[in-house]
């Protein structure tokens, strides 16, 4: 009898120690190298390019300049999604950003064409290099898995957050008025694009 019963805890523990590993498999983090990944080297090839620019140090032309570029890849993410992507919702938010985006792009070179940069701010250049590494820091730090619906929304939420930091910036040190206009219509729609973005994250966590 006692061999019976013994013979039985251990089918019973084999069972239990089966569901745990099947729940841990279930429960696992998939992370994709980030060289591999398609969201990512976009991130990186806009930080490579606004890095690059040739700042003028007037806060207007350059908040402007690197906001086209910003939006450039923002716009590139988006057609990434639309192109591979899965989820309705995404896809549908991924639209709105390159209609959205592709309008400001056509007001931002307006202005840059009628523009003559005057005013020199260094505490507006030193800050914004700085937001960039941040920023570029903050995108690798974040857990991406391959899936484009996922990779989409968590960087673009990174994306975003980037954007609302320049935004804030040129509305402490910015003088051009359709810029800061700009600004603020950044900043506030896009706190509204991240609260999505994060509710879908938060829903979608394990699909």
């Amino acid at each position: 009898m006692k061999k019976i019963f013994t013979a039985a805890s251990l089918l019973l523990f084999s069972l239990i120690q089966g569901c745990s590993k099947n729940d841990d498999d279930m429960n696992k983090i998939t992370v994709q190298a980030h060289d591999e990944n398609l969201m990512m080297g976009i991130m990186h090839n806009m930080m490579d390019d606004m890095m690059a620019m040739k700042m003028t140090m007037d806060p207007d032309e350059d908040f402007a300049m690197m906001m086209k570029m910003h939006h450039q890849g923002a716009i590139e993410m988006a057609n990434a999604e639309l192109k591979d992507g899965k989820d309705a919702q995404m896809k549908t938010l991924a639209q709105q950003i390159i209609t959205a985006q592709e309008a400001e792009i056509t007001q931002l070179d307006a202005f840059v064409a009628s523009h003559a940069a005057h005013k020199m701010d260094m505490e507006f250049h030193e800050m914004m290099m700085a937001e960039m590494e941040k920023s570029g820091k903050h995108a690798d730090l974040q857990i991406i898995n391959g899936n484009i619906d996922h990779d989409f929304a968590i960087l673009m939420v990174e994306h975003h957050h980037s954007a609302i930091e320049s935004a804030r910036m040129e509305l402490i040190h910015g003088h051009d008025a359709a810029m800061q206009d700009m600004a603020k219509k950044i900043i506030n729609a896009q706190i509204a694009e991240i609260e999505t973005l994060q509710n879908w994250l938060l829903a979608n966590t394990n699909k």
